[in-house]
């Protein structure tokens, strides 16, 4: 990942006073979404043919869920750099630490 995707833009969106994802990291996010949507359309086609095997299909599925992991993977680097790293100087550290727990089910 390049520093870009670090950009640590804290400013609030418009709508709601969220925090809003880095746009370097929004758009690596959304590029490997769709190799992971190319991957899955892939599978979907396959699965039509009647000699499809199954070993082929879970290797596509392994692809599908490495886009997916690292998708999220980069989405979770940006927030820790860009919104957690940060949270004590915009006093909150706890809403963040929840909304994290909350989001990766830990609670």
């Amino acid at each position: 990942m390049n520093d870009d995707v670090h950009n640590h833009n804290h400013e609030r969106a418009a709508h709601g006073g969220r925090l809003c994802m880095p746009e370097e990291a929004r758009d690596v996010v959304t590029r490997r979404l769709a190799i992971a949507r190319g991957h899955l359309d892939s599978i979907l086609k396959s699965l039509q043919k009647h000699d499809v095997y199954c070993v082929d299909v879970l290797r596509q599925i392994k692809a599908v869920q490495g886009a997916l992991d690292k998708a999220g993977q980069i989405t979770l680097e940006s927030h820790l750099r860009a919104h957690v790293a940060t949270a004590a100087a915009r006093g909150d550290t706890e809403v963040i630490v929840d909304e994290l727990m909350d989001a990766l089910r830990y609670r």
